[in-house]
């Protein structure tokens, strides 16, 4: 984990100097821009990155979608024979060129990146010994800086539920940061469903009640988990996973229209015709129809 540690701070610290040219050490409206612009640009160099992992992604999907008919038919023929079913599947996947793992990889990868940056702004405390500030190759001066950094008054380090006397190290007032706190916390909140949202519509609606039932818990159930897990993100990664979400939305409407999902049953299923995402009331029939 060191080397993700190091490799975050490496990112981070070369569009903290970046942006240093534009603004300096000056703090503008109480933010310090070129630390909260750093972590911004370090999620856009992850994710341009990883953006052909991604189209690869896309078209293992769409080739996944197009496999369905016949994986069904497997299914159907092997019901009672898991072990003839397995090695049906892995003939067809090898035969077709279609990988089921490939549609994990990109959130795989994002993975250790989320947590290497969890991780580095933790480490941001003005009270750390000097030894340790210079972890991840930090200097001194860039880790004191960092770790004063502000977002409209309130310390990137600090979280909602800071303890006042995490506050008062870092010189910060407790109302500032909880309302940025929870300003960003809804701000993600929202991004994490609009995003999960346009995901669905990349594939369409499931048939299958277990397999809606995980997309509506996708929908509904991560959103719901970050208005928790929130509270103890520290605000510079909250602005990293807003940025990512926003990335994302933009992304997937790109991919929506390079890559438009296929017809399901003759129709194509593009979107939930119901407030919050629920899928249209036609697609909740057509299991019943068929019985």
């Amino acid at each position: 984990m060191a080397l993700i540690y190091a490799g975050i701070s490496a990112i981070l610290l070369f569009w903290h100097r970046a942006w240093q040219l534009v603004f300096a050490d000056t703090a503008r409206w109480g933010t310090d821009w070129s630390w909260v612009l750093g972590i911004v640009f370090l999620v856009l160099t992850v994710r341009v990155v990883l953006f052909p992992i991604f189209v690869k992604q896309i078209k293992a999907q769409r080739a996944m979608q197009a496999l369905q008919p016949q994986i069904k038919a497997l299914q159907d023929k092997h019901r009672d024979d898991r072990e003839t079913l397995q090695k049906e599947l892995v003939e067809l996947y090898r035969t077709e060129r279609a990988n089921p793992l490939m549609g994990c990889l990109p959130m795989l990868v994002q993975i250790p990146v989320f947590l290497g940056l969890f991780h580095v702004l933790r480490h941001l405390k003005p009270a750390m010994p000097e030894h340790l500030k210079t972890l991840y190759g930090w200097t001194v001066t860039q880790f004191d800086s960092a770790s004063s950094a502000t977002l409209f008054g309130a310390p990137v380090a600090a979280s909602f539920r800071s303890t006042g006397a995490e506050l008062a190290v870092l010189g910060a007032d407790g109302v500032t940061v909880r309302l940025v706190a929870l300003i960003l916390i809804a701000m993600m909140v929202v991004t994490t469903y609009l995003s999960s949202r346009q995901m669905i519509l990349r594939t369409g609606w499931a048939e299958e009640p277990q397999q809606r039932m995980m997309q509506r818990l996708m929908l509904y159930g991560i959103p719901a988990s970050l208005l928790v897990s929130g509270l103890i993100f520290p605000i510079g990664v909250i602005i990293y996973w807003v940025t990512t979400n926003l990335f994302s939305l933009g992304q997937q409407t790109w991919i929506l229209h390079r890559y438009p999902p296929p017809p399901a049953n003759g129709t194509t299923e593009t979107a939930p015709a119901t407030p919050g995402g629920s899928p249209p009331a036609s697609a909740e029939r057509k299991p019943n129809k068929r019985r």
